[in-house]
């Protein structure tokens, strides 16, 4: 079995390429299921309600969220209803929404779930290993396979959660820099592993966004809009080949245009 997983969306350049290639990459590598990180949907920061539903309606199976899940208004009213939909794990017990997502496909049954990282973030969550582990735990017998994403800035924090669980699940994935490592590999004990997938969106930008905003920032740090940029968009992610018993046989990093 196959799935994909898009790195994060972002703004409606990310939005429709996703549409555009999700089901002919279905069809073309056979693949059982598509996730997505969609936290920069919505104008490159957060995502609404309506705009998950596009994406899922396009194809995505999954949609997980990051650091920036609640920066669009109300949607921490909206999330609730999204059952394909999940937000980090380790934020808040308090927080509204799914900690992870099981989705099946002929009598498998894939576990979704999403860790923030705590070095260098912003968005404080608890211990992303130990919450790693204790879904694992609660979740035993629920599942054949896992992808755990972990959406962090430390490439060391990633490489050593994707040791810690190692043999434990399908894959463990990287999000948040927005920039593709080029470490994907099998690990030992048979996990796909990649520390950052990349985005999906404009690569003619700084991390999506315009480039000459940006550039000002840097140069005299007075504030501007950064407006999502439009130029050579590409839909990246990491597709993982997996046996029966969820154990990682294959991963490929990928980027693509659209025809």
């Amino acid at each position: 079995m196959k799935f994909l997983f898009i790195g994060d969306i972002v703004g409606k350049p990310g939005r429709e390429i996703v549409a555009a290639l999700s089901p002919k990459l279905r069809a073309e590598r056979g693949l059982d299921f598509i996730i997505a990180n969609g936290e920069n949907a919505a104008a490159g920061a957060g995502i609404t309600g309506s705009l998950c539903k596009l994406i899922l309606e396009s194809g995505v199976d999954v949609i997980t969220l990051g650091d920036h899940v609640w920066d669009q208004k109300g949607f921490e009213n909206e999330i609730t209803a999204l059952d394909r939909v999940c937000r980090p794990a380790n934020l808040p017990v308090a927080c509204p929404g799914r900690d992870h997502v099981i989705v099946e496909k002929n009598g498998f049954r894939l576990l979704v779930f999403t860790v923030l990282g705590r070095t260098f973030m912003g968005a404080k969550g608890e211990c992303p290993f130990l919450c790693a582990d204790a879904m694992l735990h609660k979740l035993a017998g629920k599942y054949d396979g896992v992808l755990a994403e972990i959406h962090g800035e430390a490439t060391s924090e990633k490489q050593a959660l994707g040791w810690h669980l190692d043999g434990r699940v399908t894959a463990v994935l990287g999000t948040h820099t927005h920039v593709a490592t080029a470490d994907a590999s099998l690990l030992r004990q048979q996990t796909a592993f990649m520390c950052d997938v990349g985005m999906t969106g404009p690569y003619e930008s700084v991390l999506g966004r315009e480039i000459a905003p940006v550039i000002g920032r840097f140069l005299d740090g007075l504030p501007r809009r950064f407006e999502v940029a439009t130029g050579d968009v590409r839909l990246c992610g990491t597709e993982v080949e997996f046996n029966a018993a969820g154990r990682a046989e294959r991963v490929e990093w990928l980027s693509l245009k659209s025809a």
